[in-house]
């Protein structure tokens, strides 16, 4: 019986861009009219934390109201031949919902908060109950926060993802800039021989890898693409 190939998925912002989620980077440096620095950072949590609850309210809204598409299918069905482990960036749970089964989050989950005493007390939140307010607690007597890693803190999951990278057979890179750190680093931690993919539609420089092919389109486009090929191999 011969061993199942390992693929190692890294999503960024363009994958979920396609289903109707701003992004960051291609907003002026503005997500939804806020600047980063006022909604996405424990600073702007101590200085105004009612802001920033609401800003993680409304995108938690709009999250209910889109839907996975055709590159998160299209990995879904990468499953049916390969062992696939998907890194993602993003904070949404598009992957999950269009099927796949391994999905490590590296920036935290929008529909989870958790306790500013205990950051092992998580919770999920559901379409029916999203809103989050300041008073609202943990069970220790906390106020809960969202469960994302904003600028500036932590990456925990970042050991768990190199550690999975280090181990693929190949490795895809969907619908990301790879100027956020530590994610975009985790490139370095791939085998120097495998094959690696990048889709995206902006054919941005890449140095020091080998083996590389990069497949200038959107995610929706490429992803289904690089999926029939690596289905024929």
């Amino acid at each position: 019986m011969t061993n199942i190939k390992k693929i190692v998925v890294l999503t960024g912002a363009g994958i979920s861009a396609e289903s109707g989620i701003k992004t960051f980077r291609e907003s002026g440096g503005l997500w939804e009219e806020h600047d980063i620095n006022e909604v996405a950072t424990p600073q702007a949590w101590k200085e105004n934390p009612a802001l920033v609850t609401r800003f993680y309210n409304e995108r938690r809204k709009q999250l209910f109201s889109v839907f996975p598409n055709a590159a998160h299918f299209a990995l879904v069905e990468l499953e049916k031949k390969y062992d696939v482990q998907i890194i993602t960036q993003n904070v949404d749970d598009l992957h999950e919902r269009a099927g796949s089964s391994k999905v490590l989050h590296l920036h935290g989950e929008l529909k989870k908060v958790r306790s500013t005493a205990d950051e092992k007390l998580i919770y999920e939140l559901t379409e029916d109950n999203y809103e989050v307010k300041i008073g609202d607690k943990c069970e220790k007597g906390s106020q809960l926060r969202p469960h994302i890693v904003w600028f500036g803190e932590a990456v925990p999951n970042i050991v768990i993802a190199s550690k999975m990278t280090e181990h693929c057979d190949i490795m895809i890179v969907i619908g990301t800039s790879l100027n956020v750190y530590p994610a975009a680093g985790l490139l370095e931690y791939a085998g120097f021989n495998i094959p690696k993919y990048l889709i995206d539609p902006n054919d941005a420089p890449v140095f020091g890898l080998k083996n590389l092919k990069k497949i200038i389109a959107k995610a929706t486009v490429g992803v289904p693409q690089l999926v029939e090929e690596l289905m024929k191999e």
